[in-house]
């Protein structure tokens, strides 16, 4: 009886309830990342780049992405869902990373590189596949990136101050 009589009232009054879904907070989504959605159906577009500078993007259509039991903490859960991921592409092959790249990564990291040229990332950091996958894909990122920095020249001044350091 109470529920139909609170259910009358709503649908009656509903123009009350409609004002709080126009409240944004200072931290929404719009605010903090203007232009971006929080549909994860639609595809993402690929950043125009010049082909020599790597943009951040990981085509994940051209990665080989299993998944497998992982081990550790997590309880149950552990024995019944395969949250572990294992990312691997071929390196030669990644058009979307930049050539000169491709050799300082060999060089890098050869312990992730395969007989067959497979680059293999892995990670069961967390209880969700999904979570585990963008942990995998930033680990790509920043293994990338870290190829891709070159340090800054030393200067004169920097040399000076070396020679008094070591010289004191």
């Amino acid at each position: 009886m109470l529920r139909r009589r609170l259910i009358n009232w709503i649908s009656q009054n509903g123009r009350y309830f409609t004002s709080a879904s126009k409240y944004k907070s200072s931290i929404c989504l719009e605010n903090i990342y203007p232009g971006s959605s929080l549909n994860i159906l639609r595809s993402v577009q690929k950043p125009a780049g010049d082909g020599t500078n790597f943009t951040g993007y990981v085509p994940i259509e051209q990665l080989k992405v299993s998944y497998s039991m992982a081990s550790g903490p997590g309880g149950q859960n552990v024995n019944k869902v395969a949250t572990k991921v294992d990312v691997r592409f071929h390196l030669k092959n990644a058009q979307w990373i930049p050539e000169a790249l491709k050799e300082k990564i060999l060089e890098q990291n050869p312990n992730r590189i395969t007989k067959d040229g497979y680059f293999v990332m892995k990670s069961d950091l967390t209880r969700s596949q999904q979570l585990n996958l963008a942990d995998a894909l930033e680990k790509i990122r920043t293994v990338i990136k870290a190829a891709a920095f070159v340090p800054a020249p030393v200067t004169e001044e920097t040399l000076e101050k070396i020679r008094k350091r070591s010289s004191a």
